[in-house]
């Protein structure tokens, strides 16, 4: 699976950046994330629930920051795993633009999945993953900009 897009949030470039970089934050965005925990400078432990067609698991991954260009570029990395259901790993890279005092967040993501998950069918993964995704956002703008998305 590969996604790319760009969204426009309603936030400078260092405020989107730091955004970006609070668990916090990112544990109240990201869909069915249940916690998501400091180990290491720029490791993550992660849990979340996810639900795909008739497959619902737990997964417990890790998230590394790599590439890391303060308060421009960053690139993800993880990993995880849900029992049953399977396994997910993969990467996003994020690019971060100003433009009239907010920022243009830019990105590219690709992942692999296995398991009962792999059994699905890639054009329900890839539908879910896109409405996942316009969730993040939706709600990453709501809580730093009081805003939808552009």
């Amino acid at each position: 699976m590969e996604m790319t897009g760009e969204q426009v949030v309603p936030l400078p470039q260092q405020e989107t950046w730091d955004a970006l970089n609070d668990p916090a934050i990112l544990k109240d965005c990201i869909p069915g994330c249940e916690s998501m925990e400091r180990t290491a400078q720029d490791e993550y432990e992660v849990v979340l629930l996810a639900k795909v067609g008739p497959v619902s698991a737990r997964f417990k991954g890790r998230m590394t920051v790599t590439d890391s260009e303060p308060p421009r570029a960053y690139t993800l990395h993880f990993e995880g795993q849900g029992g049953a259901a399977g396994f997910a790993r993969g990467e996003a890279s994020v690019v971060l633009t100003p433009r009239d005092g907010s920022t243009v967040l830019g990105y590219a993501a690709k992942a692999a999945i296995g398991g009962k998950l792999a059994q699905i069918g890639s054009r329900l993964v890839d539908g879910v993953a896109r409405k996942l995704a316009g969730e993040f956002f939706t709600a990453f703008n709501e809580r730093v900009g009081g805003t939808k998305p552009s």
